[in-house]
């Protein structure tokens, strides 16, 4: 079937359908990675979004119950080069485009990914609509330029977990983590058991009291999409957190201490996504590959130097990649250290997270 991708500014391309039919809405953002597709379209930090694969053929090891990080995908729409009907892999259970029509997911095929990361690249990241069958071109302009985006609306109240569940607890557990589900990734979880801790996931909207009532060790902020502004009672839960148990914070939850400690967050020309992004942690001076997916920042400038330390910037554009309190066990990192999939270079920091939680009890 044939499938219009049409972006506000008026750009389309047209391309074949896979997966679900109908119209969907999303800011078009391009991603890099060479491989993880199905951690990617499970990935709830891609609400609202829809996602271009930059690597030319997608869905050639088809999808399994294993590599999701996440429920079900939250993303707005799929865009790929060539979509592979043929899957191949001993853990795969179905095809992507199977598994799309399975999820409600609308895939395009057979367009210039190339060209339209360029644009992107160029313009910077923009409303989009993505739409299959006939349907009116210059409607669906109208309809992008029309749709809420991403600037000023809380998205994380749609991924988030509806009660609070105990994830898992290692069988030699020494330390209690509560993470605050702003779309967590389930590697993060995973890997929280690995560095001995019993995990409790709590919805977004938990109270600081609530949470300090299960008496953690330490508490995650996690990872979620959108605009970390638009989230105001993260924000003030995570002020009321602040000095009483560690803190760690993975993208939107470095956002989050941000703007809890005072700063101020941007919104980014085409944002960072893909596993490969250079990262430099200034305390060693070791550069990280890391995964990425985000399109706001803390802003370097409005952070307070005489209590926050940065620790990592980006070799790319030199943007906020991590900051440390001088005084207080709280530190964030705005990649995913977790990695799924992707580069390991930058676990170590659930170590580190496991150390200050030690030192702090």
């Amino acid at each position: 079937m044939q499938a219009l991708l049409v972006l506000e500014d008026g750009t389309t391309f047209r391309g074949k359908s896979f997966g679900a039919t109908g119209i969907r809405f999303g800011e078009v953002v391009f991603n890099t990675s060479m491989s993880g597709y199905q951690e990617i379209i499970t990935d709830p930090s891609y609400k609202g979004q829809i996602v271009v694969m930059t690597y030319p053929l997608i869905g050639n090891y088809g999808t399994n119950d294993e590599d999701v990080e996440s429920a079900k995908p939250y993303l707005g729409g799929f865009v790929v080069k060539e979509y592979s009907k043929l899957f191949s892999n001993w853990q795969a259970k179905e095809s992507l485009g199977d598994y799309f029509k399975r999820n409600n997911i609308l895939g395009i095929e057979g367009i210039d990914t190339r060209a339209l990361t360029l644009h992107i690249r160029h313009s910077g990241a923009m409303k989009a609509v993505l739409a299959t069958g006939n349907v009116n071109e210059k409607e669906l302009i109208q309809k992008a330029k029309n749709s809420p985006g991403l600037v000023g609306i809380d998205l994380v109240k749609e991924v988030t977990c509806d009660k609070k569940y105990l994830w898992k607890k290692a069988k030699d557990s020494k330390y209690k983590v509560v993470v605050l589900d702003c779309g967590t990734k389930y590697n993060i979880l995973r890997n929280l058991v690995k560095n001995k801790c019993e995990v409790i996931v709590v919805p977004a909207n938990t109270q600081a009291d609530e949470i300090l009532g299960l008496k953690p060790d330490g508490v995650l902020l996690s990872n979620g999409p959108g605009d970390p502004v638009a989230v105001k009672y993260v924000i003030e839960a995570t002020r009321k957190l602040i000095g009483k148990v560690p803190l760690f914070g993975i993208c939107l939850g470095q956002q989050i201490l941000g703007l809890a400690f005072g700063g101020k967050t941007y919104k980014l020309k085409f944002g960072h996504h893909g596993a490969n992004q250079p990262v430099k942690d200034l305390r060693t001076g070791r550069v990280l590959i890391t995964v990425q997916n985000h399109g706001f920042s803390v802003d370097i400038k409005s952070l307070n130097k005489k209590d926050i330390e940065i620790t990592h910037i980006n070799l790319n554009d030199q943007t906020l990649e991590g900051i440390r309190h001088k005084k207080l066990p709280i530190f964030s990192v705005q990649f995913h250290p977790e990695a799924s999939a992707g580069p390991h270079d930058a676990q170590y920091l659930f170590g580190e997270f496991v150390q200050m939680m030690n030192k702090y009890k």
